[in-house]
């Protein structure tokens, strides 16, 4: 865990506030576009943020929170007590969602979900690639760095307010997208629907704020083996596999819960995981906050 403190909080649109975290000693872990970060906060959550400021200032972190009324605790927390001075741990930065080269790219951004885009439009115009992003909001007022974005940027950014003009064609953006560009997308579920329906799937990266709705078999019963100490962990047909690991005394980091953050990701040495995450897990490894078995039981790296 990286130590911080809340440097300053910037309020950047209607119900949005910008976090500056510097570090309290030296400079933080290194990131790329499309990183995200866990924040520790001192209401005993853990919540992930993209990091939305730049990679090379390395000895701080910016963030940008949106308050939920639907709020878990993390979000009303930030916006109702959270001050400057207040020590904070990070994690250090993981990323799904990266920028891959193309010579091309069209980003598509829905109120917060600008966060990951900005970097990325920064890399991209710092790599001389041609660069065109959508951002749809409801009104200006309430899309954060709205104003950054086109004093930056020019008519590269197009401003799609959904009061006013209504919801974007991505079909018809789609139809003029030159062969060789990729598509970013980050924003609701209706946004990210409408670009997998519009973009052809191996172009398009996306990323969620929460997890598609799918339907698994039933849950049944399997056991984890863990490696290092030979221990085996029944898990029973109504835990997950990370509930069972922390009552066994091998709590893992967890965040989200939900199969999308990734931090309590651990390496499957032997045996078939049930994937159920939004991340698309690497081979040999797994989410286990929702993830479980296909085999009997899985051999784990613990």
């Amino acid at each position: 865990m990286q130590q911080t403190v809340v440097e300053h909080m910037d309020r950047v649109a209607e119900d949005v506030v910008a976090l500056t975290l510097r570090a309290t000693a030296g400079d933080l872990a290194p990131w790329d576009p499309g990183a995200h970060i866990d924040l520790s906060l001192p209401n005993w959550l853990d919540r992930q943020y993209s990091l939305c400021g730049d990679p090379a200032e390395r000895d701080a972190y910016r963030v940008a929170v949106r308050y939920d009324p639907l709020s878990r605790g993390g979000s009303e927390y930030v916006h109702r007590f959270l001050r400057p001075g207040r020590a904070l741990g990070v994690s250090l930065p993981r990323n799904h969602f990266p920028l891959v080269p193309a010579p091309r790219y069209l980003f598509l951004a829905g109120g917060i979900g600008i966060t990951p885009l900005l970097p990325m439009m920064r890399a991209a115009a710092a790599a001389g690639a041609p660069a065109t992003l959508v951002y749809v909001g409801p009104s200006p007022a309430t899309m954060p760095f709205a104003d950054d974005l086109l004093r930056s940027y020019g008519d590269r950014v197009r401003i799609v307010e959904t009061g006013r003009h209504g919801r974007p064609d991505l079909h018809a953006l789609a139809a003029t997208l030159p062969a060789d560009a990729l598509v970013y997308c980050c924003g609701p579920a209706t946004m990210l629907a409408a670009a997998e329906a519009a973009f052809p799937a191996e172009r398009l990266h996306a990323e969620r704020f929460q997890p598609v709705a799918r339907t698994f078999g039933p849950d049944t019963a399997f056991e984890a083996v863990c490696a290092r100490s030979g221990d085996t962990v029944t898990v029973p047909a109504d835990e997950s596999l990370l509930d069972a690991l922390a009552l066994s005394g091998r709590p893992l980091p967890a965040g989200c819960r939900e199969g999308i953050c990734g931090s309590c990701e651990i390496t499957v040495l032997d045996g078939t995981p049930e994937h159920r995450d939004d991340i698309g897990a690497p081979e040999g490894r797994m989410f286990p906050c929702v993830s479980r078995a296909v085999s009997p039981r899985l051999v784990l790296d613990l």
